[in-house]
């Protein structure tokens, strides 16, 4: 190569001048005034070529010799003929016919761009000009042929060099419009620097490439000018390569990928027809590339294309079901940022999801798997992402309502949840997700009956029907789901304005929905649900038929083949029967049986809804056997209710209703089945109570239902009444105490099974304490929150039941945890009997289970009701003579029978009381009767020491933890300054140091009071101690019993926070404040108070209070009882925590010179979770008596004539009353206990003691005069 050097003096002096600058070293003189004749531009240009100049010495042989060294730096608009998406773009030089150097294979970005930084040295020797070309390659792993052309250019060297070490641009021919470039770099280098990126590769000149290329060529051309003969010379020519790479050739899937690729574009374009052909050649070649292949990922991408090509001309859904599970795998192997990711992948996967999102909802499990195959190819951010949620949610809600599984609806509305959050107010879809996650709240209510849900669903509806104003073309639709919504709600809660407010919604939507409407039927039938419904409370005949008028016209609206037409079916149904049992016309029901049937048919075997045919048909049933009174019915309607009742898709609420009303059904006609009813409804409850996953929640579910709370008093009155004793003795066993069984099951002494199984005991203890943690203490307010947390619960569950089976299979573990036998109850009564009392409506009776042997049974002639109402304000004398009921209705029976039983004086029993037995002090049964002797007749506590339990289990479990003893450690804690949350209580200090004095050494003594007495401080004592004194004001919550406290300095000390914890090895507490043992009054057999609370966390006995406590009397009490405590304790002994019930009763004794009469009969020895549990029941009561009614009362209990009881009283304070003389001892004896009151009540200056008690004159004859007097509290 030579350089053209232009001649004469200027121009050689300005270039010497200009090569002097360059170069300092030049011997050339520099004539600096010479550069400013020369313009700018033209100084730029010389500049330039003197740099090339001094690369090179100046020769007249030119480039002879030399090499270049050449950088691909980069590409732009590198768009490919075929518009086949390349694996990879490459720069091919070519600087011999046989040899070229080739660049890195590098991604195409999504700009249409790539950058190599790839660098050559080129030698001047080989060629005169250089070719470059632009490639793209099909493949990542092994090229097959050069790889489609995208441009080609030739240059001299001269044209390379010419930019000197700066970046230029090379434009090639344009491509659909646009000229591909590269950005290079070149600069003239001596032969012997390193010859970096010189690699050279021979070009392969064989068929298959020549094939190959020519494939490109021809495939190129006919996608630019859809000429078909180019397409057929493009397949051939591929179809030449495939057969010279047959099956084992490692160009095999290469060849069959570039023949499908060319005969999948003449079937898009519609010049070829076979696309199975097609098809099968890119899955051939996607076989041959299993994942981890490098160009895998391709393959994936060609059969997606061919698939979504064949949906869009063949819309059967297989193909995009396939393709959808195709982009699931191809996604997260394709990053963001790539031409191919961008182009060809994005578009693909787009046009996935748009096919799917249009699909008809499928429920099935392939439905399902399809949705969230396309709601994984929606990440958070995807525009489609809302649709795709939305449309999982519809399938899992759909297959919920055929199958009834909890986890469908659950994940149903977490899906909704998500879709409305990403759709912010004023977005245009929120309505329709905002609908939708309505609906299935209210299937999950529907099911599971959280009112947290219904009051959702509501206020949604409401939300909804506000974005939907008239006129929105989905207005009708909101107005007839907010009235099916308060409808439902007025079922559960009786408010008229709902269900009127129901109606008139519905009333609304008709019109919007006239004659030719596909939903007119739906808008009929819930209007006449609507309409019935208000009938069965109000029983207004004009809603009823008008009901069945339009149950009829919709009904005749449905298409027979309409999958809902069942609900129209049955719901003429259930109104005709509702008519029949007004009119008595047979047609009615004969009608209403019929139509069951036939909707009951519609349905498979495991359909949820079959259960309201089942109710339906027992109700037509048991309508028509009240009138013809045919036993044939009467069976036919239990058989009914037992198919209802045990229908297994339906959700426990309802089944829970229908056995509640077939045991209430079998106590009306007096039907054999009575004891089954009984059984399923306490089964159901226990299992729908055990699905909550809140302990607050679990109360809630247990006082849902109508006439639940009497079941398991029912059901043992039904045994009895049948002569089953054990079987009434299981009864109130199962259905007592379920939120203490529930929790307790979680807290199962395992001694036996680690000694049988330790690993399958370690399994079991981690679920169940893993169960606990997720159970929650209390329900959240946030309902996705609450999802979660119950969705977390239920998995744990399922777990834990699976665990729970395996042990079922283990020798002699076959009833574990199941609901204990007769034989396993009795353990209870080893060490005494224990006496179940059973208040039912049906009867009211005892069970006395006994140590060995068959149960005893003792009937009540009558309920004791006035004695269920004894309370802190009832007066004294009314006390003593409902104590007197007590003793003459209740216990002299009892006690009969132990004294038949050969029981002996100062024995133990344990009461275990039900319903308002609970509400009664049976151990302060009293005869209040002096004998001739002038001997007292003794009182239930002189004869035996009681105590109480409320159920057998819980002594049981008792004596199981009590296998386990620590060395003892006692703590005091007191809070008597509680600030604003209650009066202060100035005996608190002086009561701890009182019992710090009393606790034996051998125990670690502690006081906790003052500031230090805060709720963390509270809670820790408790953990870290055996022994516990707590005094401080107690607070029970009847509202919510769980947020029942103790007062400490900062927060309160919940119930809750004591559930929380578990101290296997705490023994023993004494509750020195009000309201500790005060019972639910909704759940009065579920004993919930914070006595309670201490128990399940692990105390074996607790001493608790009924109501408020006096100061000074709590002093007497504490004192005497923990003197009797310990009062044999010798040097060595052991601090006994059994003895607190002969302890407590002792000291009922000792006080009784300090105590009044009302205080002392409220002191009892009570169980009431665990083994010596002990409550004192403080009635606090200074009144005599001061009402007519109730001295009538008086008298009537002691017999006195009728005579004297009907007088007229006037002024109690000065009346006369003439009275026999025979009453005489019965007035000493009641002026002897008033002297004693007296007295002690004199010592308090809290009291006035206003006048005289009872003063007697004995006159002529059989008569006296009486003075009744009374005193007051100040």
């Amino acid at each position: 190569m030579e350089m053209r050097v232009q001649h004469g003096l200027n121009s050689q002096l300005l270039f010497l001048s200009l090569s002097a600058k360059l170069h300092p070293q030049s011997p050339y003189p520099y004539p600096r005034h010479l550069l400013q004749l020369v313009p700018p531009t033209t100084l730029h240009t010389m500049l330039r070529g003197v740099r090339r100049l001094f690369h090179r010495p100046i020769t007249t042989s030119g480039w002879e010799g030399q090499s270049i060294r050449l950088e691909i730096i980069s590409g732009n608009n590198l768009r490919v003929p075929s518009e086949r998406i390349p694996a990879g773009i490459c720069i091919c030089i070519n600087v011999k016919s046989q040899r070229r150097w080739k660049s890195a294979t590098r991604s195409l970005s999504s700009e249409e761009s790539v950058a190599w930084g790839d660098t050559v040295t080129l030698s001047s020797h080989a060629s005169p000009t250089l070719s470059v070309e632009i490639r793209a390659s099909y493949e990542v792993d092994r090229t097959l042929g050069g790889g489609e052309v995208i441009g080609i250019i030739q240059m001299s060297w001269d044209e390379v060099l010419d930019h000197g070490d700066e970046a230029f641009e090379l434009s090639f021919p344009p491509v659909h419009g646009t000229c591909p470039s590269l950005t290079l770099k070149a600069a003239a280098v001596h032969p012997c620097d390193d010859q970096d990126g010189g690699l050279f590769d021979s070009i392969v000149d064989c068929e298959i490439a020549r094939d190959t290329d020519a494939g490109h060529a021809r495939f190129a051309e006919y996608m630019t000018s859809k000429t078909v003969s180019h397409l057929n010379d493009a397949v051939q020519h591929f179809q030449s390569v495939l057969d010279q790479c047959p099956v084992g050739h490692p160009d095999h899937a290469s060849a069959l990928t570039n023949l499908a690729y060319a005969r999948l574009a003449g079937y898009i374009q519609n010049d070829l027809e076979d696309i199975d052909t097609t098809t099968s050649l890119f899955r051939e070649a996607l076989a041959l590339r299993p994942q981890g292949h490098p160009d895998h990922t391709f393959s994936l991408y060609n059969l997606i294309r061919a698939l979504n090509w064949r949906y869009s001309k063949e819309p059967t859904a297989v193909y995009i079901h396939e393709s959808a599970q195709l982009c699931c795998k191809l996604l997260p192997l394709c990053p963001e940022g790539t031409n191919f990711r961008s182009v060809g992948i994005d578009s693909a996967v787009d046009y996935v999801i748009g096919r799917c999102n249009n699909l008809p909802i499928d429920a099935s499990d392939e439905g399902i798997h399809l949705r969230r195959v396309v709601l994984e190819l929606c990440p958070l951010g995807h525009q489609r992402r809302p649709r795709a949620l939305d449309n999982l949610s519809w399938a899992l809600f759909k297959r919920f309502r055929q199958r009834g599984s909890i986890d469908d609806i659950d994940e149903s509305i977490r899906l909704r949840r998500e879709a409305v959050s990403l759709c912010p107010e004023g977005h245009a879809d929120r309505n329709g997700y905002l609908n939708n996650l309505a609906c299935s709240l209210q299937c999950r209510f529907d099911h599971q009956g959280q009112y947290r849900d219904l009051n959702e669903v509501i206020s949604t509806h409401e939300e909804v029907l506000r974005l939907r104003p008239v006129g929105h073309e989905f207005r009708d639709i909101s107005l007839g789901h907010l009235g099916f919504a308060l409808r439902t709600r007025f079922d559960h809660r009786g408010v008229i304005d709902d269900i009127n407010r129901a109606i008139s919604l519905h009333r609304e939507q008709l019109p919007l929905r006239p004659s030719g409407h596909p939903h007119r039927d739906t808008t009929l039938n819930n209007l006449a649900l609507a309409l019935i419904t208000r009938y069965r409370k109000l029983h207004v005949n004009e809603d009823l038929n008008e009901a069945i008028d339009l149950y009829r016209e919709s009904l005749r609206l449905t298409r027979h083949d309409h999958p809902e037409r069942h609900v129209n079916l049955s719901n003429l149904s259930s109104a005709l029967c509702s008519r029949f049992t007004q009119t008595r016309e047979n047609e009615d029901v004969e009608e209403a049986i019929q139509l069951c049937q036939e909707s009951l048919a519609a349905l498979p075997s495991l359909h949820p809804n079959r259960y309201f045919k089942y109710m339906w048909l027992q109700e037509a049933y048991l309508a028509r056997y009240q009138v013809q009174r045919n036993p044939g019915d009467l069976s036919l309607a239990v058989g009914n209710f037992r198919l209802a009742s045990r229908h297994p898709t339906q959700g426990f609420p309802e089944r829970i209703k229908e056995a509640i009303d077939w045991a209430l059904k079998t106590e009306v006609y007096h039907h054999e089945s009575a004891l089954e009813a009984y059984q399923t409804c306490l089964e159901l409850f226990d299992s729908h109570v055990m699905t909550r996953s809140s302990i607050t929640s679990r109360r809630e579910a247990a006082t849902a239902f109508c006439g639940a709370q009497s079941l398991p008093v029912d059901a043992a009155s039904c045994a009895i009444r049948r002569d089953d004793l054990p079987q009434a003795v299981q009864f109130a066993e199962q259905g007592r105490g379920q939120q203490w069984s529930l929790a307790s099951r979680l807290r199962t002494p395992l001694e036996d099974l680690e000694s049988t199984n330790p690993k399958l005991a370690c399994s079991f203890s981690e679920l169940s304490k893993r169960l606990s943690d997720a159970q929650g203490l209390a329900g959240s307010t946030d309902g996705a929150a609450a999802d979660r947390a119950a969705t977390e619960y239920r998995r744990r569950t399922m777990q834990w039941e699976a665990v729970v089976a395996e042990i079922r299979h283990l020798q002699g573990f076959s009833r574990f945890l199941l609901p204990p036998s007769y034989e396993d109850l009795q353990v209870a009564a080893r060490h005494g009997p224990v006496i179940i009392l059973i208040a039912s409506q049906y009867s009211c009776s005892a069970v006395i289970v006994p140590t060995s042997g068959e149960p005893h049974h003792d009937r009540f002639a009558r309920a004791i009701r006035q004695a269920s109402i004894m309370g802190l304000k009832e007066p004294r004398n009314d006390l003593i003579v409902l104590l007197r009921a007590v003793w003459d209705e209740i216990m002299l029976p009892i006690v009969n029978v132990l004294q038949h039983l050969k029981l002996k004086h100062q024995s133990r029993i344990w009461l275990c009381p039900t319903a308002a037995f609970t509400s009664i002090p049976l151990h302060a049964a009293h005869p209040f009767q002096t004998n001739a002797d002038r001997s007292k007749e003794p009182c239930l506590e002189d004869l035996y020491i009681c105590s109480y339990t409320p159920t057998l289990s819980a002594l049981i479990r008792s004596r199981q933890m009590m296998k386990k003893r620590v060395p003892p450690s006692f703590v005091a804690i007191g809070q008597g300054q509680p600030g604003a949350r209650g009066k202060e209580l100035m005996a608190v200090d002086s009561e701890l140091d009182l019992v710090q004095k009393l606790v034996p050494a051998i125990a670690d003594r502690t006081i906790i009071s003052g500031d230090a007495a805060t709720r963390a401080g509270a809670l820790e004592a408790l953990e870290q101690n055996t022994w516990v004194h707590i005094a401080c004001h107690g607070k029970q919550d009847h509202t919510q019993p769980y947020n029942s406290h103790f007062v400490m300095k900062d927060e309160p000390l919940t119930l809750l926070n004591i559930m929380g914890k578990d101290i296997p090895h705490a023994e023993f507490a004494f509750l020195s404040a009000c309201h500790t043992a005060v019972g639910d009054k909704e759940t009065p057999d579920e004993v919930i108070h914070l006595a309670a609370g201490l128990q399940f966390s692990g105390f074996k006995s607790v001493v608790g209070t009924l109501w408020e406590v006096d100061d000074a009397v709590a002093k007497h009490v504490v004192e005497a009882f923990y003197k009797n405590m310990f009062r044999d304790l010798k040097d060595g002994g052991v601090m006994d925590c059994t003895k607190a019930a002969w302890a407590l009763n002792r000291a009922t004794h000792a006080v009784k010179t300090k105590v009044p009469l009302e205080q002392r009969m409220s002191l009892q020895q009570s169980h009431s979770l665990f083994d010596d549990n002990v409550y004192i029941r403080n009635i606090v009561s200074w009144y005599l008596v001061h009402s007519s009614s109730r001295l009538q009362l008086l008298l009537r209990n002691r017999d006195f004539p009728s005579e004297v009881i009907d007088v007229d009283w006037v002024n109690l304070a000065t009346t006369s009353v003439r009275i026999p003389t025979c009453a005489h001892a019965m007035l000493d004896e009641a002026v002897k206990d008033s002297e004693l009151d007296m007295k002690i009540l004199a010592g308090h200056a809290k009291y006035d003691l206003s006048c005289v008690f009872v003063v007697s004159d004995s006159i002529k004859g059989e008569s006296s005069r009486v003075l009744i007097c009374h005193w007051r509290i100040c």
